[in-house]
């Protein structure tokens, strides 16, 4: 890993161990020469891998014997570029040194909005090629002053060849004076403010009306906004683990449970017991949090489903009716890079922090391998040998600038890597534009149905290639029949896969617009179970059923018609909503489960609404509900006769009663079980799990 002040450590261990030699980058790792007597070359081989900085990753220590040269002195020696395998790091949070001079007076970089070091700063953001050097960065129009290259050309210095580094003198600089971006905050003002990997867009989060500003101008109804703060224990319950992954260097946004009477707009999170919190992670942020006093709202600069803006010019084109007045600064970002967003057991977005981080595969790709992913929350993956390197990421490709990020970083990535992908491996789905995008390369094509990519990415990331059975429940999926999938028991490994049992297909009336409005799930649920139908546009919008109704088996839909019948929403504003007021409605509330066998939804459907016209409260029918399905599936695998291993995956199981439910309903028949911990288990893991497909293919 380039970038984390590896060689000043092998520099300050062959000093202590009095050794001569050097070390150097050369795009493929670091190279080290050292000589001296063989009981020192012991102790610096062994320190190298036991007391290696917090950010080094080291993989692997080849060693070679060299006839000895004599060499007394230990250098640092320019870096080569003779291959392109090193990992560029992730962005990482402003580290705990670094902070402590920001805020004080005496020192020469005192409120210095880009102040970092090894240990800390922009990476992945702003590196253009490897080797990782300075010229090869977005910092490579900001000549070192004397001071400053002082720092970075001494090895006994914390800064050396810390590539950002900079000092007011030469770096960086403001677009705004910090205190007038504060003003405007203060005042209920939304300010546009330049991170890592793109721009946000901020205003005070206790501000009802700037809040309801914010959302009026970006389009975003209903999905909640993530929040910044310096005190997260002052809006949320928050336990070890969760301030744990807070704290760390990745600095993701965060689900938390929201604390009675917090100083939060309702508007941050209409109806919604749980913020996405997170702490500053760039200078600009501590100084603004520090000066501001206060929690901010600080979401992507963007409108709904389109990717972040990154670029200056088209972050002022793009946010110029949103914002009303940019914080920014002149330092590029090279590659775009959302905030990550977790969940205390498993990622929803993975991604600023983490990427351009490898994923392990459990078996090699014999030949480079881009794994494509699918339409919703996309992803590429590039996979090169046992590493897998997941993209950020990107949006939904629907949109002309998320497909345009998606080629865009994909040639950012095989640059970076050095390779050309031998095999593209991509989504059946016909119409998904990364689909298509494939199909028009001039590559070997592999085609991976979409629940067997999902069921792989869980296998995969615990290093398992299978058999296992997998309960994958999600939206939709392209089968191999040419219906939409998404509700199903799979016997799989990473090579194929074979369909042991699914919902059945019911018609989504209207195509997608049954996914928009769930009360057309709810209306063909009822009508197919014989039930009355309370909607008064069915009658108009049953016509659909003749002209464009494809069959689905999603669980999604699934889910989106017990919400509608419900009453809880019969049209939706973001993707998955009706689901999760669902698990909201159900809470901890305890229930038994239906007498219902995997299969039929238009029974459970049925079910529900006999429950709901004889009065039972909303609350226990849909608690009733998600047991009802934990338990089926969980019986649907013991008849399944083994694996004994059981893998969930698909966004579905985002759903946190339905995940427990499930785990305990296997576990007590005797299952091992697999969820997800470091990928996403919505679609934002699907090009992983075809990438590990692909590679044991």
């Amino acid at each position: 890993m380039q970038g984390v002040g590896f060689r000043p450590f092998v520099f300050g261990l062959a000093q202590r161990h009095g050794l001569g030699g050097f070390v150097l980058n050369d795009g493929t790792g670091v190279v080290i020469e050292v000589e001296g007597a063989v009981s020192d070359l012991e102790a610096f081989a062994a320190a190298l891998r036991d007391e290696a900085p917090s950010l080094a990753r080291v993989d692997a220590i080849e060693v070679e014997p060299l006839t000895p040269s004599g060499e007394r002195a230990f250098t640092i020696a320019a870096s080569t570029a003779a291959g392109r395998t090193a990992l560029i790091p992730p962005d990482t949070a402003t580290c705990g040194d670094c902070l402590r001079e920001l805020f004080d007076p005496g020192d020469r970089r005192h409120r210095y909005p880009f102040i970092n070091c090894t240990q800390c700063g922009p990476r992945f953001t702003i590196v253009r090629s490897v080797p990782y050097d300075r010229p090869n960065t977005t910092m490579a129009g900001f000549p070192l002053c004397d001071e400053c290259r002082s720092e970075y050309e001494n090895p006994a210095d914390r800064r050396f060849h810390a590539e950002p580094v900079c000092c007011p003198v030469c770096g960086p600089s403001l677009s705004l004076p910090l205190e007038q971006a504060v003003a405007l905050l203060r005042g209920g003002g939304i300010v546009a403010v330049k991170g890592l990997g793109g721009w946000h867009l901020a205003c005070s989060a206790a501000n009802e009306d700037a809040v309801a500003r914010l959302r009026a101008r970006k389009h975003r109804e209903d999905k909640p906004f993530a929040l910044m703060t310096n005190e997260p224990e002052l809006l949320a319950h928050i336990d070890a683990g969760e301030r744990e992954l807070l704290e760390s260097r990745r600095r993701p946004i965060v689900l938390v449970p929201r604390r009675t009477g917090a100083p939060v707009a309702a508007a941050v999170a209409p109806g919604n017991p749980w913020l996405g919190v997170l702490l500053p992670y760039t200078p600009l942020h501590h100084l603004l949090l520090a000066d501001f006093g206060g929690a901010l709202v600080m979401t992507s600069g963007n409108r709904s489903d389109e990717p972040i803006a990154y670029d200056d010019e088209e972050a002022r084109e793009r946010l110029g009716g949103i914002a009303d007045a940019f914080l920014g600064h002149d330092r590029p970002i090279h590659r775009r890079c959302e905030d990550s967003i977790l969940r205390a057991s498993f990622p929803i977005r993975r991604s600023r922090g983490f990427a351009p981080e490898a994923l392990p595969l459990p078996v090699a790709a014999a030949q480079p391998v881009l794994a494509v992913g699918a339409e919703l929350k996309s992803t590429f993956c590039l996979a090169r040998r046992r590493e897998a390197f997941l993209s950020p990421y990107l949006g939904d490709l629907d949109t002309e600038l998320a497909y345009s990020a998606f080629r865009t970083d994909i040639e950012l990535y095989l640059s970076m890597l050095g390779v050309v992908a031998a095999t593209i491996a991509h989504d059946l789905h016909p119409e998904y534009l990364s689909t298509k995008w494939a199909l028009e390369q001039d590559a070997a094509l592999v085609g991976v149905q979409h629940h067997h990519a999902h069921a792989a990415a869980c296998l995969a990331e615990h290093g398992e290639t299978g058999p296992a059975l997998a309960l994958v429940f999600d939206g939709t999926g392209f089968g191999t029949d040419g219906t939409l999938w998404g509700g199903e028991l799979l016997r799989c490994d990473l090579s194929e896969f074979e369909r042991l049992a699914h919902l059945r297909p019911v018609p989504l009336p209207g195509g997608e617009a049954a996914i928009r409005e769930p009360w057309r799930m709810a209306a063909s649920y009822l009508e197919l179970a014989g039930r009355p139908v309370p909607f008064e546009r069915w009658t108009l919008v049953r016509e659909s059923l003749h002209v464009n109704a494809p069959l689905s088996s999603g669980m999604g839909r699934l889910f989106d018609a017990a919400a509608a019948l419900l009453g809880l929403r019969e049209t939706v504003t973001f993707e998955g909503q009706a689901a999760v007021e669902l698990e909201l409605l159900a809470a901890q509330t305890a229930a038994e489960p239906y007498a219902w066998r995997f299969g039929d939804g238009a029974e459970l459907i049925a079910a529900v609404h006999d429950d709901l016209a004889a009065g039972r409260p909303r609350p226990a029918i849909a608690a009733a509900f998600h047991e009802t399905i934990a338990t089926s599936a969980a019986a649907a695998c013991a008849e399944a006769g083994g694996p004994d291993t059981v893998v969930l995956s698909g966004g579905t199981f985002q759903n946190l009663r339905l995940a427990a439910s499930t785990r305990r309903n296997l576990e007590a028949l005797g299952f091992r079980v697999l969820t997800h911990r470091l990928v996403p288990p919505n679609d934002g893991g699907i090009s992983y799990g075809q990438a590990a497909i692909a590679a044991a293919g």
